[in-house]
């Protein structure tokens, strides 16, 4: 494990507990400042843990904020791994965390008889009792995941090559938008390859506390990112998440790896499609019929990487598309945080905002590059949210997104 984040970098400005979503909107969390670098100084002591930690979503408002550029959310990530390493950690939790696992170990029953035995009413029922909350919008499993769809299509044989990763939330429960992936990789004139060696990123099991688990999900996911970077093989995701655990949480809780294997840097994939515009590889040729009205949410794990909005400045391109920014804050969901009993209504409060935002812009369809944020704003707001890349291809075929 990484050596502890030094907390003696903060000032006491409270800056982060000004933007902090969670201590906005419940006195459950003490705030960040409170919880990571004060409390800090506790835990070298010695000192038990104070239960408000479990109370951080990990959203990272309070990293992208700070004016001395102390990572917060660390501070609180490491103090939260220790504590499970103590005290053990429940069985809701590890479910929550390892959800690529158990798709692999359901794999053989068909979705719709895995969605009805998940999401019927008497096991949400049950499921409530072990603390995942019956009113949490948990997502059904696609009949095949991504990979197994993504083998079967027939890609042009193109010169340049860019590897996907997908991300358990587009393998698993969303395919559709890696598809979409590929389709808009293939008409920018790169060939994709989607390698199976790929797994979880980690940042579900590092939010839950299983820190071994995600070092071994770090080894395995470096080391294959190493073998495509030597060939000179761009990897890109469409997932903030993602890309955030590998630029930012993988080098300071894991940097013996970083330092083995190299930087596991994804690209962004929108970033990455909006420069084959600009080079004009990328024709956005709007064939849709109609003007197309988008209300856009920026996932805090992409702000806090610092590198703009480039999900809404490609549908921006788009010249039947009206897309504006809900600038409305954190959705809730900060993962499978909103899906916990104890922090449903917290979630839903966090995202109130938001989700009236998305009801009274009179859109046709809300988007946001995270998977869980989709599911969050249709949840809270009713609006169906898409991903950018999925209305992209939509408009460029002609027809209206679905």
């Amino acid at each position: 494990m990484s050596v502890r984040i030094s907390p003696d970098k903060c000032i006491a400005c409270t800056t982060c507990v000004v933007h902090c979503p969670v201590a906005r909107v419940t006195p459950k969390y003490l705030g960040p400042r409170m919880i990571g670098p004060a409390y800090e100084r506790f835990r070298l002591l010695g000192l038990a843990e104070d239960e408000s930690l479990t109370y951080c979503s990990n959203c990272k408002n309070c990293d992208i904020t700070c004016p001395q550029g102390v990572q917060v959310s660390s501070i609180n990530m490491l103090a939260r791994a220790e504590h499970c390493k103590k005290h053990g950690t429940s069985m809701r939790d590890w479910v929550l965390a390892h959800g690529e696992l158990q798709a692999k170990l359901l794999q053989l029953i068909p979705a719709a008889l895995k969605n009805f035995g998940m999401l019927n009413p008497v096991t949400r029922k049950v499921l409530d009792m072990f603390g995942i909350d019956k009113r949490a919008p948990l997502p059904a499993f696609a009949p095949k995941t991504f990979r197994q769809m993504a083998r079967k299509v027939e890609q042009p044989s193109l010169p340049r090559k860019v590897v996907f990763f997908p991300g358990c939330f587009v393998d698993v429960y969303d395919p559709q938008t890696g598809l979409d992936m590929i389709w808009a990789f293939n008409r920018a004139g790169y060939e994709v390859i989607t390698p199976e060696k790929f797994g979880c990123c980690g940042l579900p099991m590092i939010a839950n506390g299983f820190w071994q688990d995600s070092r071994r999900q770090a080894k395995r996911n470096l080391a294959e990112i190493a073998r495509w970077r030597d060939q000179g093989i761009p990897v890109v995701t469409g997932c903030p998440s993602c890309a955030l655990t590998f630029r930012q949480d993988l080098p300071e809780f894991f940097p013996d790896l970083v330092e083995k294997h190299g930087p596991g840097v994804l690209e962004d994939a929108q970033d990455f499609l909006l420069d084959c515009v600009d080079r004009g590889e990328l024709a956005l040729e709007d064939k849709a019929p109609g003007d197309l009205s988008l209300i856009y949410h920026a996932p805090c794990h992409l702000r806090a990487q610092g590198n703009g909005l480039p999900g809404l400045k490609l549908l921006q391109r788009l010249k039947g598309v009206s897309a504006r920014n809900a600038d409305a804050g954190c959705c809730g969901i900060s993962g499978s945080y909103g899906f916990k009993k104890e922090k449903y209504d917290i979630a839903q409060e966090v995202g109130s905002e938001l989700f009236h935002v998305v009801r009274e812009s009179g859109a046709d369809f809300a988007t946001s590059e995270c998977g869980t944020c989709r599911v969050q704003i249709q949840h809270g707001s009713g609006k169906k949210a898409l991903h950018p890349v999925s209305i992209l291809r939509a408009r460029l075929e002609g027809r209206r997104p679905a």
